[in-house]
């Protein structure tokens, strides 16, 4: 099994790349400001999800598929690109109505989890990440590699969870106040907008 020191270094790694800027911590970021805390929690559920499917996906040999198959690689990344765009039509659609936006009833909150989920796992990058990133923290002389990826598939998820539920935290307190305004509101729903289409592009140009 993976030494207490390699862990620690692994998990350290794993925060310093939660807080980095990229897709998934502005998607969070986005989703609470627009739906509040609880909304931003749910996404990052929802991604860490996606991150366990990733690494099963490393563990068990698919992301090399995604590496080897062009098609495959470009399939998965413009599903997620079309999923991004609708995204991006839904928030700039979006009614502005007073203290009403944030999200409470379970249905929503379901599709907020599932939205995560989505966002993650039609992201080919990731598991091409993964793969490249995990094994060097695996140690083919303390055993099989299978338990060590799964282990260190689940230390990556709970870094991001606490770097992302943070980030959802923060980011529900500062929507809180924008949400009193439904101007400010058109503000937050357009900004989200734009995130979601940047987003869209750059997966969609994303080369393996």
């Amino acid at each position: 099994m993976i030494d207490s020191g390699t862990i620690f270094m692994f998990f350290t790694t794993s925060v310093l790349l939660a807080l980095s800027p990229g897709p998934d911590n502005l998607f969070v970021m986005s989703q609470a400001a627009q739906h509040g805390r609880k909304a931003g929690l749910l996404v990052t559920l929802g991604l860490c999800t996606g991150l366990l499917f990733h690494t099963s996906a490393v563990t068990f040999g698919l992301a090399a598929l995604f590496q080897a198959s062009a098609a495959a690689f470009a399939v998965l990344k413009f599903t997620g690109a079309v999923y991004l765009l609708f995204l991006a039509w839904k928030s700039y659609s979006a009614e502005t109505m007073t203290g009403t936006n944030v999200v409470t009833d379970r249905q929503n909150l379901f599709a907020l989890y599932c939205r995560g989920i989505i966002m993650n796992i039609t992201n080919p990058k990731v598991s091409i990440f993964f793969l490249a990133f995990l094994p060097q923290f695996a140690d083919h002389s303390r055993g099989s590699l299978t338990p060590q990826l799964l282990l260190l598939g689940g230390i990556f998820v709970i870094a991001t969870i606490v770097v992302f539920g943070l980030i959802s935290i923060l980011a529900g307190v500062f929507g809180a106040h924008f949400r009193k305004s439904t101007f400010a509101q058109k503000v937050i729903t357009r900004a989200a907008a734009a995130i979601f289409a940047g987003l869209a592009l750059k997966l969609a140009l994303t080369q393996r």
